[in-house]
């Protein structure tokens, strides 16, 4: 019995270590995925570009009236599109003063020039991009592959049919 419960809190502890340094690998990798470097974020550090649309398909899957749920939030729409972006193709600059999103980058790879960052930062398949107030920023497709992109935005202004 006491060998069976040695070898069982030694199994447990070694399970146990296993797991933080798995977790600590993970979230060492993710950490860091298509966000700025610490040491490149910076107010104003681009500037606005007037670019147009260009290779890209926006196609809202579904949308939820807000002010009709329980939290009664009034003027506001959940919304969930998919955005294909062909090789080349931009989505132009925008603004997530009024309008938070989560960005689920599902297929290629995509780069995101943000007016709070120096260097240009890179999406890859898999990544998620959470973007709130105080992010301005274009992207466009740099690679050979079409890229897919999965939003759910809180949008306010039902004319507002920026990307």
């Amino acid at each position: 019995m006491f060998k069976h419960s040695v070898s069982s809190r030694t199994l447990w502890q070694g399970l146990a270590l296993a797991c933080a340094i798995g977790g600590s690998a993970v979230a060492t990798s993710t950490a860091f995925a298509g966000e700025c470097p610490a040491d490149k974020v910076k107010a104003n550090a681009r500037e606005k570009v007037e670019f147009k649309p260009t290779g890209v398909t926006d196609v809202t899957l579904g949308s939820i009236d807000l002010e009709k749920q329980p939290a009664h939030l009034n003027d506001r729409e959940l919304r969930f599109r998919k955005l294909t972006i062909e090789p080349g193709g931009i989505v132009p600059w925008h603004s997530h003063d009024d309008r938070p999103a989560l960005i689920y980058v599902q297929q290629g790879e995509i780069v995101e020039y943000a007016s709070n960052c120096a260097d240009p930062i890179v999406h890859k398949a898999g990544d998620i991009r959470p973007e709130v107030y105080g992010t301005s920023h274009w992207w466009k497709n740099l690679g050979s592959q079409t890229v897919i992109l999965y939003v759910g935005d809180v949008r306010k202004d039902p004319d507002d049919h920026h990307m």
